[in-house]
């Protein structure tokens, strides 16, 4: 990925894709404003800044770069990049106890943000919440969940015991006690409770309705003689 003399943004054949964080869908994106070749060449930032324009709904995304070279031909721009505005994440959240509803919206608020040790801390209040509602058997048949996330996942000791800090440490455990979050751990952690509160609480309210749907809406039997 490069910007050209002309003030040309090229790459790949793939081009970027990602969720607009505007209308939540997954789209291509189109770069509307390239900073100058010339203004670039001269000041030589280490971070690069592009604003794209959504395919789905047109409107503005802005993006991010490291730049990673400058040459007379080309200013080069590393793959990766950092969203500065991020698709929302969305979760039922209606299905869980009242306050753990409320703690676990303003964790998914901090990841959007890419705030991720304050998603982690959050993370780990909703936790606490929840292991207050289901009281001591609760808070072991979560850990047995994340014991099995472990295995389906192929978690690594490393991420399963930065994980198991964050939602099963204690406040009072020596400084520090909550392990740092990075972007890579965050994501990791953002499907972890995903799936621990899919399992507990929105896979058994979901079940209940359908049974009892099919319940109401069951044939009657009319008896043969």
């Amino acid at each position: 990925m490069y910007i050209t003399p002309q003030d040309e943004l090229h790459v790949d054949y793939q081009g970027i894709t990602l969720t607009c964080p505007h209308c939540q869908t997954l789209t291509h994106l189109t770069p509307v404003a390239v900073p100058t070749f010339e203004d670039l060449g001269r000041r030589k930032p280490k971070n690069i800044g592009v604003v794209f324009r959504c395919d789905a709904c047109a409107e503005p995304v802005f993006l991010k770069f490291a730049a990673k070279a400058y040459t007379p031909q080309r200013v080069e721009l590393a793959a990766n990049y950092t969203e500065i505005e991020r698709a929302r994440e969305n979760f039922p959240l209606t299905y869980l106890p009242e306050e753990a509803e409320g703690l676990f919206k303003e964790a998914l608020n901090c990841y959007s943000a890419g705030c991720f040790n304050a998603f982690g801390a959050m993370s780990r209040r909703t936790a606490q919440s929840l292991f207050r509602e289901l009281g001591e058997r609760g808070k072991l048949e979560m850990f047995d969940k994340l014991q099995e996330i472990r295995t389906l996942a192929e978690l690594d000791d490393e991420t399963f015991s930065a994980l198991r800090a964050v939602l099963f440490g204690s406040d009072s455990d020596p400084w520090p006690h909550q392990p740092d979050i990075n972007a890579e751990r965050a994501g990791i952690l953002l499907e972890v409770m995903r799936d621990l509160l899919y399992q507990t609480f929105v896979r058994k309210e979901r079940l209940l309705q359908a049974v009892t749907f099919r319940k109401f809406v069951a044939p009657t039997q009319v008896e043969l003689s």
